[in-house]
């Protein structure tokens, strides 16, 4: 999901965004497959690869050359980041999403999987910004999109944005989750989620508020489809409802993270 306005997208570049990624996850499995002689690589051998990269693999999808996290080795010789519009006086969340997070198809999908299910409204809020930390920072990219959303949204939704992460790598059968295949070769085959990963879990599990992060959870990593199309004037009501939006704009309220919204605003700051 690259950096570009929503506004110049039409419906078919929302799908062939959405279809290379899947193509590029598909590539990139089947490259390690013949190289290494298994369906998927190792941790090792993914923390190998880091000293051979340009980039670290945690950093917001905002700050580098868009790419696929589940290649990190892919050639990205020539290619360079693109200008950013600027943002208003006053930025609302729209705004950001339409700028800064677009395309947004996986979290606009997300949403309508929600709302198609009859989930609650925040919810649907929860699946439309479970996401936005990774363009900050993909690691933990949970917690950073609940600190930044934390001034404006419940407390619920930012619980589950919040403890989305963990759910991911925990099956459920009672919601038919299962752990996505793709994982395998985002974080290698042998993979064991770190302690502050499974004390986060226990700690879900055991939370009056747990189904509402694991239906953000399933609404997550089954929102991929190619073909589907949606329009964030879908969700604007319940943005509106949910989201306090501050006159100032955000990242100009002087909230604890304006300035994690100043920095989505101009990422090209160099200081």
């Amino acid at each position: 999901m690259a950096g570009t306005n929503a506004e110049t997208i039409d419906h078919e570049a929302n799908a062939d965004a959405l279809e290379l990624a899947m193509s590029q996850r598909l590539d990139a499995a089947v490259s390690l497959r013949r190289k290494n002689g298994q369906p998927f690589p190792t941790k090792q051998q993914l923390d190998d690869l880091i000293e051979t990269r340009t980039f670290r693999r945690g950093c917001g999808t905002l700050f580098v050359i868009p790419r696929t996290n589940t290649a990190p080795d892919e050639d990205l010789s020539g290619r360079t980041v693109k200008r950013l519009k600027p943002m208003s006086k006053a930025p609302t969340f729209r705004e950001f999403f339409e700028k800064r997070f677009a395309p947004g198809a996986h979290l606009l999908q997300s949403a309508a999987l929600a709302k198609r299910k009859g989930c609650p409204e925040e919810t649907i809020l929860g699946c439309l910004l479970h996401d936005i930390g990774n363009y900050m920072m993909r690691c933990d990219h949970g917690y950073w999109g609940a600190q930044i959303i934390e001034p404006y949204v419940s407390e619920k939704v930012s619980f589950a944005v919040r403890y989305h992460q963990a759910l991911r790598f925990f099956p459920d059968p009672e919601t038919n989750y299962e752990y996505p295949v793709a994982y395998y070769q985002t974080f290698g085959i042998d993979y064991k989620p770190a302690p502050h990963i499974v004390d986060a879990y226990k700690y879900v599990l055991k939370h009056p508020w747990y189904e509402h992060a694991r239906l953000v959870t399933t609404n997550d990593l089954y929102a991929f489809d190619p073909n589907a199309v949606v329009e964030y004037d879908e969700f604007e009501d319940i943005v509106g409802r949910h989201f306090k939006q501050p006159k100032e704009g955000l990242g100009y309220d002087n909230s604890p993270v304006a300035h994690m919204w100043r920095s989505l605003a101009n990422p090209d700051a160099p200081l």
